[in-house]
């Protein structure tokens, strides 16, 4: 691989693990249900039952930006495209989704997913120590596959989320209350209220329950 700046090689070592992975996902997207009751104007989303033994959480920005990350019995695939990165106008870049282990057939066969669109694409069996990525020849130039703008939210730090949300939303939240959704305590009715003044428990506890979080 040739000489870039911030690639998506440059997070294998510091993504969480396929079940902090699968926690995280969630955590966005309870709070997300919760800060904004408007799902077109989410950024996360999260299926508990998107298939038998797979689950999915997503992002999109609405500016034609987006990731997925694909959870199985096998492990995990993040996959994501940034509209306006170099590499965007050779997707699939060679290499990009080369390389993909068979356990992960499914994945590559779901139209949904929309895999033609992909820039950056990672993925981790359940036996494997570390994130891994195709043999990609990234262009030379920084930030080729605009990694670095969509996977810093999966970083596992609640104040991640509580900056970007305060500024996305307009709103002050509660870091406490994001600190708690992030360690997966059951939400409660203080909880919410804490997040958003406005929402009632019983208004979210279905999309709450599908996203597979404790109440």
């Amino acid at each position: 691989m040739g000489s870039v700046t911030m690639a998506a090689g440059d997070f294998v070592d510091s993504l969480p693990g396929i079940q902090e992975m699968l926690r995280l996902s969630q955590a966005l997207a309870v709070l997300d249900a919760i800060l904004c009751p408007e799902w077109e104007y989410r950024y996360f989303s999260f299926n508990g039952g998107w298939g038998e033994h797979q689950k999915l959480g997503s992002m999109r920005n609405g500016e034609g930006d987006d990731w997925l990350i694909y959870f199985n019995n096998q492990g995990a695939v993040i996959k994501g495209f940034a509209h306006e990165s170099p590499m965007a106008a050779g997707c699939p870049w060679p290499g990009v989704i080369d390389g993909l282990p068979s356990e992960f057939d499914d994945f590559l066969q779901e139209t949904a997913f929309s895999i033609p669109q992909t820039t950056f694409c990672l993925w981790r069996l359940n036996r494997d120590e570390r994130w891994s990525l195709g043999d990609i020849d990234f262009p030379e130039i920084a930030e080729p596959d605009g990694s670095s703008l969509l996977l810093p939210f999966l970083d596992g730090n609640p104040e991640t989320y509580r900056q970007w949300g305060e500024s996305y939303y307009a709103a002050r939240i509660n870091p406490r209350a994001v600190e708690h959704v992030y360690r997966h305590d059951p939400l409660n009715p203080f909880i919410i209220k804490s997040l958003n003044m406005d929402v009632q428990l019983e208004e979210v506890r279905h999309e709450i329950q599908e996203i597979g979080y404790p109440i």
